[in-house]
């Protein structure tokens, strides 16, 4: 596996990227993302949302009809050892049924008991996490984990900002490795974003607390021409620029921070004008809009208000690249809801005037799916840590591993996207 020399890391080998001779009769250990819920217990264990299951097939059915054995490798929720309720037994039986063809699937498999497909036999391991090695990314589990395969493919798009056994560790002992078609798409997306973005580029950073999105925000601010900042993390701002927030969640170890953005981008720095707030995030509990500042003690901001919403809409309407991620009040809690869903609303009106529109993060996605505009968004990313910290400018260890196109070789259907 190659470094790649002065290439963009977002320019991995992909799978389509590789002759069918290169796959027919091998075996690839495949990562994918099955961190699916669960509903039930025991025996009676099912998947309750196969979304990320679905998300694989394409991949799955791809290295199939090439004629390539495929071992599936995926974590499942965070056990600090082996779990009767976190095997992958019911992951297996919902891909069978998707499939419509038998999974081979054993609990035994991490120590050697498990069976290893070939001719176009499909295998699941069980939960990577039941090792320690996993997430220590220790190499004797990251070539006991090889041993089941021929080749590499990265299709956990959310577990790349990881350096594990099975998104790292792997790689030194598989070739070629290459990014899956879920991976591929999440590449093109963010090279698109970050590399050659049409401008006026905004984004739109949200969420609870500034502490995990602090290097985003600092990334945002060094590429974009406006930044929108709502949720919780810009009250911590509201108050570093002297307005008072009342019992609002802030952050006081991050105010200097927070002045520090503000004097040196705050042209390109935009907080809520107007903001939703109550006494207590309750049932029944009385609730305010007022401005940003006249926030009074006793009150909580809790969403972002109308005037808000329609300052924010005015910079992405006139917006040619746009990055979301994070809601702009508490969004599962109606009716604090109203901002962030008014927000998606937007971002699929701004998509469907030609903008090139980019969301990650569960609630932001989840408030565009429940309006019924998942498809009126440009590209919903899967992995809302490792969007993150691709715009922070970090480089994700589980897409750097991967091989480097060949001289002249680049996916058609990444660039098709």
């Amino acid at each position: 596996m190659s470094s790649g020399g002065d290439r963009s890391l977002l320019e991995r080998l992909s799978l389509d990227d590789l002759e069918p001779a290169e796959l027919a009769g091998l075996r690839a250990l495949v990562r994918v993302d099955f961190n699916v819920p669960l509903e039930g217990r025991g025996q009676e264990r099912r998947v309750s949302s196969d979304v990320r299951i679905r998300a694989a097939l394409p991949t799955i059915e791809a290295l199939l009809e090439r004629g390539s054995g495929v071992v599936l490798t995926s974590h499942l929720g965070r056990p600090k050892g082996p779990d009767p309720e976190l095997t992958m037994a019911p992951v297996a039986r919902r891909l069978e049924e998707l499939l419509g063809r038998p999974v081979a699937y054993s609990p035994d498999s991490l120590r050697g008991g498990g069976s290893s497909p070939v001719d176009g036999e499909i295998a699941l391991l069980e939960n990577l996490r039941f090792d320690p090695g996993e997430t220590a990314n220790d190499p004797a589990f990251a070539k006991r984990l090889a041993a089941f395969a021929d080749l590499f493919v990265q299709d956990a798009f959310g577990t790349c900002h990881r350096a594990h056994a099975s998104t790292v560790g792997v790689t030194d002992h598989l070739d070629p490795c290459v990014a899956g078609r879920l991976v591929q798409r999440e590449l093109a997306a963010f090279r698109r974003l970050l590399e050659t973005p049409r401008r006026p580029f905004v984004s739109i950073l949200g969420g609870a607390k500034i502490a995990g999105k602090l290097e985003t925000l600092r990334g945002l601010l060094g590429r974009c021409d406006r930044v929108c900042l709502g949720g919780g993390m810009a009250n911590t701002f509201l108050l570093a620029r002297g307005l008072e927030v009342g019992d609002s969640l802030v952050e006081p170890d991050l105010l200097g921070e927070a002045r520090a953005l503000l004097e040196r981008h705050g042209e390109a720095l935009e907080l809520p004008g107007d903001v939703v707030v109550a006494r207590a995030l309750a049932p029944g509990a009385e609730v305010r809009t007022v401005s940003a500042a006249e926030v009074e003690p006793g009150w909580r901001i809790l969403d972002a208000g109308p005037r808000t919403v329609e300052a924010f809409g005015d910079r992405i309407r006139s917006a040619a690249t746009i990055f979301w991620n994070g809601p702009l009040g508490v969004f599962e809690t109606p009716p604090f809801d109203a901002g962030t869903r008014a927000f998606a609303e937007l971002m699929a009106c701004a998509t469907v005037a030609g903008a090139y529109t980019v969301v990650g993060g569960g609630d932001s996605i989840a408030a565009i799916e429940e309006a019924g505009r998942l498809e009126n968004v440009s590209h919903a990313s899967t992995g809302g840590g490792a969007a993150l910290e691709l715009v922070s400018g970090v480089t994700l260890p589980g897409i750097a591993a991967l091989d480097p196109p060949r001289d002249g070789s680049r996916s058609r259907r990444a660039e098709g996207t």
